[in-house]
């Protein structure tokens, strides 16, 4: 089983964009990359998908998140993706959004990797998303900041936060959500920097980058098909 990026960005409006970035990650040695669009974009077109499969090694999945900014908001957007094929991921700086989120069971993901955002995280969520068996992500790219302050403030509150959903046994994700493709890393160095800097024991650490997406991957399988059965492998255009 290799190591996952729970989190690339790309312009879906660009192929060009898409595959530039997958070649980087072809390069560096990563083989399965969960893409999510810059631009807004609701639904991956199917022609996309057919089209990277045929052009690109690596495996590719795909997700969306939503920022939102009130319950109104939540109500209003969530409805569309009564029947998403993909991963639905969440992302608000109100604590009445995320509970709402972490409650429901459209949503995979409640995203915590703006640096702001994780400042509001409460154990009351965690619990939440603990009891849904959805996931909880956490990303690197706030470490990768020129500002030396804001880059401690970052590394403080990351920390933090890592290390309660750690004690909760929360299923976690860490992503690495680069903007900048010169920061793109082997999933294998995010996860030393995960071990030695955040202080996440190394089997834990490996749950996150290798378990966990395929964890993931799963929920979206039994929610798009009612006869899957957990363990079964998900392969596309070579081995995971």
């Amino acid at each position: 089983m290799s190591y996952f990026e729970s989190r690339l960005l790309a312009n879906f409006d660009n192929f060009n964009d898409i595959k530039k970035k997958l070649e980087i990650c072809e390069k560096l040695g990563i083989k399965n990359v969960i893409l999510e669009p810059e631009n807004k974009i609701v639904a991956i077109p199917l022609e996309i998908k057919s089209k990277l499969r045929v052009e690109t090694k690596i495996n590719t999945f795909y997700r969306i998140n939503l920022r939102l900014n009130n319950r109104e908001d939540f109500k209003r957007r969530i409805r569309h993706f009564n029947n998403f094929s993909d991963i639905l991921s969440i992302e608000s700086l109100k604590k009445e959004v995320q509970l709402l989120a972490a409650r429901d069971t459209r949503v995979d993901i409640v995203s915590f990797s703006n640096p702001e955002v994780i400042k509001t995280l409460t154990p009351g969520v965690i619990s939440l998303i603990k009891q849904n068996n959805s996931f909880l992500e956490f990303s690197l790219a706030p470490l990768m900041v020129k500002n030396r302050i804001n880059q401690s403030k970052n590394f403080r509150n990351l920390y933090r936060f890592i290390q309660l959903a750690l004690k909760s046994k929360v299923n976690c994700i860490i992503s690495g959500n680069f903007d900048n493709m010169y920061d793109f890393r082997h999933p294998r160095s995010l996860l030393s920097i995960c071990h030695t800097l955040l202080g996440i024991p190394i089997d834990r650490a490996k749950e996150i980058y290798k378990v966990n997406p395929i964890l993931l991957l799963e929920r979206i399988k039994r929610r798009n098909n009612k006869d899957f059965e957990p363990e079964v492998k998900l392969i596309k255009g070579g081995e995971i």
